[in-house]
């Protein structure tokens, strides 16, 4: 949602205020650490000892009770802080009250005459932490070998003219890791303690108009407060918001279509607003509902405009109004590619005395859900098999600031790979992520909490949940319930209530009936990966979500039938499959004769390079591979999908091997090149798409005349494979055999070659050639033409390659990136989930023949930009891009 002046409603009334909402991202200056002797005053709360760390701790391992802690009377900012959540507090009484008097502390970086000239100049969105460097010993794997703990401080002048003076003025940020306290002319106007929610300051009785007003945030990043990297530093966008004191609130509409065909659909719209003013004021509160294009603007005249609410707000008060409207032969919000993601836009005025005072967008879609218990989801009447990937936050070599290219990126690979469905693990994602699977038909699991009162970490979100847990939900669901992306709410992600019984159910159920009081239209959830049928938290929820236990953890038999006779009028499906585990490139022999194994050392594992095989047959203890998943989802076809664990590599949590920097379960690693994974859920995802992909690489001089299998992923239903011209027999899948195997290949330089059929008939065609010694580098850009705004970016491969073009597939040579004209190297990356190296290095030895450049023009400037690569006895690669 944002602003929107001189179209619609608006256009026939006279202005009597301008709403405005600027993106303040330029212009900070940052800096490390606290003055000495000012941390113990600003810290928000007292923190537990870490008495030991949970490093390497199994990713399922049972979480712990919270530690009691004894705190002091005075010194922390807590009193101050937990009133900015009071408007996500129902109940009035519950609401924390401001300290009289502001807090005692005299910090000179506080004020606008502090001289900040040798802090770094930076531009938001930024993640102090991605640069390095790595931590190579240490237990520090599970956040990524990074350090993003402790305090850090961002300063930024705002100006507020002298015209605005009577307006109500706000501090939106998206997204600041964590434990922010803000501060305006030296006064503390609040704060958030959560990470990833966004979060509204009112700076108002702060600011002076006219003049200059000195911004300063503080974070303080918690060590051991996450199980991956959580990143650190204002990583979102932030805003600064211009309003009459008669506006909307904030996330102040609700659209809901709880009538939808092909022929009509109604749309009710609720809009809250917000009288800041000291006098009450009489409102008309109009709107228009108009088509939504491509590209996100709206297009055409009005096509239909709800009846005009007349409304008194008290001073300081709010009031709501409600209105519905008809649409005929509405353009349905669906899924790609079965459906098309059509959306409108709500445009809202409120007037008073006849002039317009606000003007506010809400972009929805029209779309009806079902979730059968036996059959699964039904969006517009349709059944959606749901082909799921989990995704953390990070975007890889750029750490967690956000860039809606990178995550646009992400999720156009995970399209073509046949993905429909991302799980938002396990926090609320940035807003123009959501933006994104609105636009792409991309259906979204939203997901609040990793832990409620019981601790995975430390120091992770257990010890602010007593005091946050409402606000931080209400505020995710406010933000986000207008998305019709989003399918499904989930409350918590694997908690170690699961474990305490009726304790832990009374939490749940605390939970989702916040939630329902939000969001009456969408179900609740909540990943389980302990709680069995006839425990109690499964029956506070809408639907069964289940990690792993579908299709059995461990020696554990699948958990599907159970459930699914204990709850007949639940959906059920895995928020969490397989967690198969590879690096990309890497194939260990001998190959085990099995579907799925845990790794072990000489099993799949190499303990001593920390590489996993990418036969793709291996996975975490609790987990199994791609195959043996399906066919517990096979076996049980009322299972609604799946959400594979995951999408991409990500820093931090890297089962098995903690000296790693990134896991090892992505489909596609953290470069962003896939894994031989990528075309096994490809074959299954995209059973129309003529595929045949053999594995592995034919480049094994060592092997001459010994055995090394073949594996074919292929959508298919049976193939012959040849090695030089000579046949090596023609295989047909099985019953619940999702990939054909050939597991006693003698190997000899040259070609293998397959031919897949399908129904009898030839399907496809593939071959793989044994490289000769690299020769040449080659280079290719995902984007020849970027824009020119500093945020937009071109990724680059460059491929080692042999003098025949082929690809070297266990090529290491260090490749040296330059960039001339108008851009610049924003980071480099090879996959490697063990390189410690930092991203922004501008050399990186290539990862089995491949490595990653990030380019982004100068923010202003066009033309061209040439981008090279250069490595010691190799051809170089050159590359234009056009920034426009």
């Amino acid at each position: 949602m944002h602003r929107y002046l001189g179209a619609g409603l608006l256009a026939l009334l006279p202005l009597a205020s301008q709403a405005e909402r600027h993106s303040i991202n330029d212009g900070w200056r940052f800096q490390r650490g606290d003055p000495e002797g000012f941390s113990a005053k600003l810290q928000y709360d007292v923190r537990p000892e870490i008495r030991q760390s949970a490093d390497g701790k199994v990713a399922d391992a049972r979480p712990d009770e919270a530690e009691k802690v004894q705190r002091p009377a005075e010194g922390l900012l807590k009193p101050w802080i937990l009133p900015s959540g009071n408007a996500f507090v129902a109940d009035p009484a519950k609401r924390a009250p401001r300290p009289a008097a502001d807090p005692a502390i005299p910090l000179p970086l506080l004020r606008a005459d502090f001289d900040d000239r040798a802090w770094r100049a930076v531009t938001l969105p930024h993640d102090w932490a991605i640069e390095g460097p790595f931590l190579a010993t240490g237990p520090y794997g599970g956040m990524g070998r990074l350090t993003t703990w402790g305090p850090a401080w961002y300063r930024k002048q705002l100006d507020i003219p002298a015209r605005d003076k009577g307006k109500s003025i706000f501090l939106d940020i998206d997204g600041a890791m964590s434990h922010a306290s803000v501060w305006l002319n030296g006064r503390l106007v609040g704060g958030w303690p959560y990470g990833y929610n966004a979060f509204r300051l009112d700076l108002t009785p702060y600011v002076t108009p006219g003049g200059s007003n000195q911004l300063a945030i503080r974070l303080d990043n918690p060590a051991e407060s996450a199980r991956w990297y959580p990143g650190a530093g204002l990583y979102r966008n932030v805003w600064l918001s211009m309003n009459d004191p008669v506006h909307v609130a904030h996330w102040g509409t609700v659209v809901r279509t709880p009538e939808v065909s092909r022929e009509t659909a109604q749309v009710a719209l609720a809009v809250t607003v917000d009288n800041d003013g000291k006098e009450a004021a009489a409102l008309d509160v109009g709107t228009q509902l108009f088509v939504l294009g491509e590209d996100g603007k709206r297009s055409g005249s009005a096509v239909a405009t709800l009846p005009v609410q007349r409304v008194s707000v008290a001073a300081r008060g709010s009031a709501t109004v409600n209105a519905t409207a008809r649409i005929a032969q509405p353009r349905l919000w669906g899924p790609l590619p079965q459906q098309r993601p059509n959306r409108y836009v709500a445009v809202t005025t409120v007037s008073r005395n006849g002039m317009a005072v606000d003007s506010y967008e809400t972009p929805f879609g029209i779309r009806s859900l079902r979730f059968d218990p036996d059959h699964g989801l039904f969006v517009n009447g349709e059944k959606i098999m749901i082909n799921g990937v989990n995704n953390h936050h990070d975007l890889g070599a750029l750490g967690a600031a956000f860039n809606v290219r990178a995550a646009e990126r992400q999720l156009q690979m995970l399209q073509e790979m046949g993905a429909n469905a991302v799980r938002m693990s396990h926090n609320p994602p940035a807003p123009e992520l959501l933006e994104l699977t609105d636009r792409m038909g991309i259906l979204v699991m939203d997901e609040v909490f990793d832990s409620w009162e019981r601790k995975k970490t430390p120091l992770d979100f257990h010890l602010i949940f007593p005091d946050w847990y409402e606000q931080d939900l209400r505020a995710m669901l406010r933000r986000d319930r207008n998305h019709p992306s989003i399918i499904m709410w989930s409350v918590g992600n694997e908690v170690g209530e699961q474990y305490t019984g009726e304790a832990g159910a009374a939490i749940g159920t605390k939970l989702v009936n916040i939630a329902r009081e939000e969001d009456p239209t969408r179900p609740i959830t909540g990943a389980m990966n302990y709680a069995k049928p006839d425990m109690a938290l499964p029956a506070t929820v809408d639907v069964i979500s289940l990690n792993y236990q579908g299709a059995g953890i461990r020696s554990l038999p699948g958990q599907f039938p159970g459930f699914h006779q204990k709850f007949p009028n639940k959906m059920i499906l895995s928020t969490e499959s397989a967690s198969a585990l590879s690096s990309r490139g890497e194939y260990q022999f001998p190959v085990p004769g099995v579907n799925s194994a845990p790794v072990r050392p000489g099993a799949g594992g190499d303990p001593k390079r920390q590489q996993v095989s990418a036969y793709e047959l291996f996975a975490a203890d609790f987990g199994s591979s791609a195959d043996r998943s399906w066919a517990a989802q096979d076996q049980n076809p009322y299972v609604a999908g799946e959400f594979v664990w995951t999408g991409w590599d990500y820093l931090g949590e890297p089962t098995p091997y903690y000296g790693a920097r990134s896991s090892y379960s992505g489909i596609i690693d953290l470069a962003g090149f896939p894994k031989d994974r990528y075309y096994l859920y490809q074959s299954r995802w995209r059973p129309d798409l003529p595929l045949a992909h053999l594995l592995p690489h034919w480049t094994w001089p060592e092997r001459v005349g010994e055995v090394t299998p073949v594996h074919l992923f292929t959508s298919g239903d049976e193939a012959e494979l040849f090695v030089n011209g000579k046949s090596q027999g023609r295989r047909k899948k099985a019953p619940y055999e999702y990939r054909l195997r050939w597991d006693y290949v003698v190997y000899e330089p040259g070609e293998i070659s397959v031919i897949a059929y399908k129904d009898g008939k030839e399907w496809a065609r593939s071959s793989v050639k044994t490289a000769q010694a690299p020769a040449a580098l080659q280079a290719s850009a995902d984007r020849g033409t970027i824009a020119a705004d500093g945020r937009d970016l071109s990724f680059i491969t460059v491929r080692v390659t042999d003098a025949n073009g082929i690809t070297a597939p266990r090529a290491d040579q260090r490749i040296r990136f330059t960039v001339e004209g108008p851009g610049e190297l924003v980071a480099t990356d090879n996959g490697d989930p063990t390189n410690l190296e930092s991203f922004k290095s501008p050399e990186r030895a290539a990862f089995n023949g491949l490595a990653l450049a990030i380019v982004r023009t100068k923010p202003g400037q066009r033309g061209i930009i040439t981008v090279r690569a250069t490595a010691e006895g190799l051809q170089t690669a050159t590359i234009q891009l056009q920034g426009r």
